[in-house]
């Protein structure tokens, strides 16, 4: 397979892989209900859990048999930051995104996987644990919400033309988050959401925007990213240019996520 042209995503790959996120799922329920979380603080102050690394661990051996071919970049693996240097493809994992919501049990959180090409997320998949609900998809691709009894809807964004209703986690309301939502001209209605969620939430037409103005890593935003755009939003950076992956830096610029 030319690795440069052709992207693997035939249907049989794509439910192969959301039969993995449901097993990284239950790996990260089993944690979380039995109350044996294990924190740790990494290197970066950053807190990891048993579950962080079970659902590391339940995708990068998932993918290696179902995609030999296409290496691993995880949040839980260091060494595997330097896999965009030689390579254009590959997937990006954040096994366990909102681990303090995690911790603190409030159910706002996440398993996330996309697949990076040339730069651009192409094609994400995003669990809720404890909802029981894998979302999929990518920009050309459309996007979808399937549950546990394998009921499956195609979810599109859904923009308020009177109110606007801003997306985004307490706490991260920083001084130019507050701004950007004062700057609103029509009315707004405050919706709060951890983790990969708040993209979810606009690209079930649940919210109409998401301002982040504060850090995030991209393996926080990539996987969520493409299933939000599938459902017709977009994710710019503040000067309206691309958000793009694969950078010498992990961090993101600042960007806006919307329903358009």
């Amino acid at each position: 397979m030319n690795q440069t042209t052709e992207l693997p995503l035939d249907p049989t790959l794509i439910k192969q892989i959301i039969d993995l996120m449901w097993k990284a799922s239950d790996a990260i329920l089993e944690i979380y209900h039995s109350g044996e979380l294990k924190t740790e603080v990494k290197k970066d102050q950053s807190p990891v859990t048993r579950a962080d690394l079970a659902a590391h661990h339940v995708l990068v051996n998932g993918l290696s048999q179902l995609t030999p071919k296409i290496p691993v970049v995880s949040e839980e693996d260091p060494n595997s930051l330097t896999v965009p240097q030689t390579h254009q493809r590959y997937w990006l994992i954040d096994p366990l995104d909102g681990t303090k919501e995690f911790i603190n049990k409030n159910d706002e959180f996440t398993c996330n996987l996309a697949l990076i090409n040339f730069h651009q997320t192409t094609y994400g998949f995003v669990s809720v644990p404890v909802l029981g609900l894998v979302y999929h998809g990518g920009d050309h691709y459309g996007a979808y919400r399937i549950n546990r009894a394998g009921g499956e809807t195609q979810i599109r964004c859904q923009r308020q033309s009177t109110t606007t209703r801003v997306i985004a986690s307490k706490s991260h309301l920083n001084f130019e988050t507050i701004a950007f939502i004062d700057a609103i001209e029509t009315p707004v209605e405050f919706i709060q959401a951890g983790s990969s969620l708040k993209f979810l939430r606009i690209a079930e037409g649940l919210a109409d925007i998401y301002p982040r103005l504060a850090p995030t890593c991209e393996w926080d935003t990539a996987a969520a990213q493409a299933v939000l755009e599938g459902a017709g939003g977009s994710v710019k950076q503040t000067d309206g240019s691309l958000v793009t992956y694969g950078k010498s830096e992990i961090l993101n610029p600042f960007f806006v996520a919307s329903a358009r």
